[in-house]
């Protein structure tokens, strides 16, 4: 899942959030200086998108994609996914989404030490260009996915990726609601296993 997703599905816990959202920028070793609660993000990331990448709804959506992306439909069935969370947030939070992500972007801003200096450049943009709002518009993702094509190391194209998305979008739609109906479910028992498992008492 994109980083709407994983903030979401921290379930307002704030090192979980550190955790969850730090994931893909921490190496071996590295886990064992954050904190038991920041590592449980971490695993609650990795679970979660070992999960969705495996998912059968999952595969339908990328099923669209990988005859013209490869690969890379992984990444951005991850952004379509988030795009429709931002535009039904009201289904799912009481929270409006700006505040929302202003919340979120708070909470990370208040573990400087926390944050690996590749995260922190790529938050700098985040938080200036409001990414997490900003994924509720047409053009808030495709400027997520123009960003993605530039980063990428092969000629992956992704930024063409929203025809598909506008050509099936009320499919995809359909897809989302019914495949993130089961990830929130998972995502909430993980989490309650994980901290139970490091907190018996």
């Amino acid at each position: 899942m994109n980083f709407l997703a994983h903030a979401y599905l921290s379930f307002g816990q704030e090192e979980i959030l550190i955790g969850n959202f730090i994931a893909d920028f921490v190496r071996g070793k590295e886990m064992e200086k954050y904190s038991k609660k920041v590592q449980l993000g971490i695993h609650l990331h990795r679970i979660i998108d070992t999960y969705t990448d495996s998912h059968p709804l999952v595969k339908q959506v990328q099923s669209f994609l990988i005859p013209r992306f490869g690969h890379y439909s992984l990444v951005i069935s991850d952004v379509f996914f988030d795009y429709f969370l931002a535009k039904n947030w009201n289904n799912y939070s009481d929270i409006p989404l700006e505040q929302f992500s202003l919340n979120t972007y708070q909470v990370i801003s208040s573990y400087p030490k926390e944050l690996p200096e590749a995260f922190r450049r790529m938050f700098h943009w985040m938080q200036t260009q409001n990414w997490l709002y900003s994924y509720r518009k047409p053009e808030g993702i495709q400027a997520a996915l123009d960003g993605l094509s530039r980063r990428a190391r092969f000629d992956s194209k992704m930024n063409e990726s929203t025809q598909v998305l506008w050509e099936k979008e009320e499919e995809i739609e359909v897809i989302f609601f019914a495949f993130f109906a089961n990830l929130e479910t998972f995502a909430s028992t993980t989490l309650a296993e994980l901290i139970q498992s490091h907190d018996p008492a």
